[in-house]
């Protein structure tokens, strides 16, 4: 098998690792990216990124990543569409497993986010970007004085119930059970905001032709089916996040990495960054900025080491 010796690998190519990789790469670092699905993640769902800071007017998601993308590969990352099988450290080098190709660096970055779990229903995936969405701050302004419905009972769907509810008087949340999940607090604040609670219920489609339209809704307790309709859905029954690499690393609660502030987790030179991350905030501006410190940090610690 093929061994590549880098300084630095990062895996995944969001906005974690490209910021990363930029970082590095314009520090003066070998870096690698490496991605086993197309650059971009999450962010490829969004039709428009308006809150970007310095980014106005709104691009596609795909544009945005797009730049990153060719921005890194200009100060000279290389990224590489490829699936890593595992990763070993062995003594203090970091071993990244592909089909072909062995990776050899001191330093590695796991920036292989999250990803939504769904409802699985008719309608969800034909309609997202087109009145689905996961991310409020993202989408929710899209839909000023419209009809919102959140889907979820967790501390996440009431806290961006409680957001949506400033865009529009006009806002359910549906949950299976006949009470929240979310912290009582949360819940109460929720509800003073005017949000209207559908209990016991759950979601069988989101129906439409060329948008949301309505949902088709069921109660669990009596079967009994209805129509409510709807201009844009935001669902939150979680996150899953992608560890399958790094199972041994300590987690919080959420199944989310634990780093220190410098993104580097209980073992020396491994880094995490952006969604798959433990942290309070998850947005496209804070995984850029996770990656980038963490490159700044293996980049210092090179330097400390000549």
């Amino acid at each position: 098998m093929e061994i590549q010796n880098y300084d630095y690998v990062i895996i995944g190519a969001g906005a974690a690792g490209l910021a990363g990789a930029q970082y590095a790469a314009r520090g003066g670092l070998k870096v690698i990216v490496l991605e086993g699905a197309a650059a971009g993640g999450q962010i490829m769902q969004i039709t428009e990124l308006e809150n970007y800071p310095g980014l106005f007017p709104a691009v596609s998601g795909n544009d945005f990543i797009e730049n990153m993308r060719k921005q890194a590969e200009a100060f000279g990352a290389k990224i590489v569409q490829v699936q890593v099988s595992s990763i070993d450290k062995q003594q203090n080098e970091f071993v990244i497993k592909t089909r072909d190709v062995e990776y050899h660096a001191p330093y590695l970055c796991i920036s292989t986010g999250a990803v939504h779990r769904n409802l699985g229903v008719p309608g969800e995936k034909e309609f997202t970007g087109r009145g689905v969405s996961y991310c409020a701050v993202c989408d929710g302004p899209f839909f000023r004085n419209k009809k919102i419905v959140v889907v979820g009972g967790g501390d996440s769907a009431c806290s961006e119930a409680i957001y949506l509810s400033t865009i529009s008087s006009d806002v359910s949340i549906i949950h299976r059970r006949d009470s929240f999940r979310a912290q009582k607090a949360v819940v109460d604040k929720m509800l003073l905001c005017g949000v209207k609670p559908v209990y016991d219920t759950i979601v069988k489609s989101i129906n439409g032709s060329m948008k949301v339209e309505s949902l088709t809704l069921e109660n669990v307790k009596t079967g009994e089916q209805t129509q409510l309709s709807a201009d844009a859905v935001f669902i939150f029954t979680g996150m899953i996040p992608q560890t399958a690499l790094v199972e041994m690393l300590p987690k919080d609660e959420g199944g989310y990495i634990k780093t220190d502030e410098n993104m580097e987790t209980m073992i020396p030179g491994l880094f995490a960054a952006g969604d798959v991350r433990s942290k309070s905030f998850r947005q496209i501006v804070t995984a850029a900025s996770d990656g980038a410190i963490a490159a700044n940090t293996v980049k210092n610690k090179i330097e400390n080491q000549k």
